[in-house]
């Protein structure tokens, strides 16, 4: 029953990651485990631990569907994150220690080996842990708790496995120019680094997002 569930996860995961599920589909319990040949207890735990990874939705006496979000919400999450990112960056460039530092400049050459080898889960982990040192030396709780009231987590995994090959080097880059900005300890190039760096994630979501419609 284990592997079946796990199964279950992985592929419609990845289904839902790679566009193949797109926002709003619903995922019917029975379609789900005749393609998959196995039976609906697997599926059914398979869809509850992506509906607490936010990738699904289950609504009563509707079922599960693929989470959504709406222009005006994308809009509205990209607009309060260019603001509380760049804000954040502008803080922790005078504020971040040589050995946070280290570890960013490391997770940005773990990146780019990730980019040349394709291997998306990898680049959105590298990610998560490099913007998480940020808002650590940045040294603000309401800061932080903002942050993570408007960073949607599916949402920056959904924008990875989108990204084109030049996407992922451009965002790549990105990482490393903040690394320098850090390094030289100014607060405004750090600030327009980041705010760039969010805009072109914005940029390439709201294309695609149009592009399915």
């Amino acid at each position: 029953m284990a592997l079946a569930a796990e199964k279950a996860y992985e592929v419609v995961r990845t289904a839902i990651l790679d566009g193949s599920y797109p926002p709003g589909e619903r995922l019917g319990e029975v379609e789900l485990a005749e393609a998959l040949g196995i039976s609906r207890t697997p599926i059914r735990e398979a869809l509850r631990r992506l509906e607490v990874e936010g990738l699904v939705e289950v609504l009563p006496h509707r079922g599960a569907r693929v989470t959504s979000w709406s222009h005006e919400d994308l809009d509205e999450i990209y607009e309060l994150r260019i603001l509380l990112e760049s804000f954040a960056a502008a803080r922790a460039a005078s504020r971040i220690s040589d050995g946070e530092l280290g570890r960013m400049d490391e997770l940005r050459q773990d990146m780019a080996r990730a980019v040349h080898s394709g291997d998306v889960e990898r680049i959105a982990a590298c990610n998560a842990e490099f913007h998480g040192i940020i808002r650590r030396a940045a040294s603000s709780t309401r800061l932080v708790t903002m942050l993570n009231a408007v960073i949607q987590l599916p949402l920056v995994l959904q924008t990875f496995h989108r990204y084109t090959h030049e996407d992922l080097q451009r965002s790549v880059a990105h990482h490393s120019e903040l690394v320098h900005a850090f390094r030289a300890r100014d607060p405004a190039w750090a600030e327009s680094v980041m705010r760039s760096h969010v805009l072109a994630a914005r940029r390439v979501l709201a294309g695609r997002s149009r592009d399915e419609e």
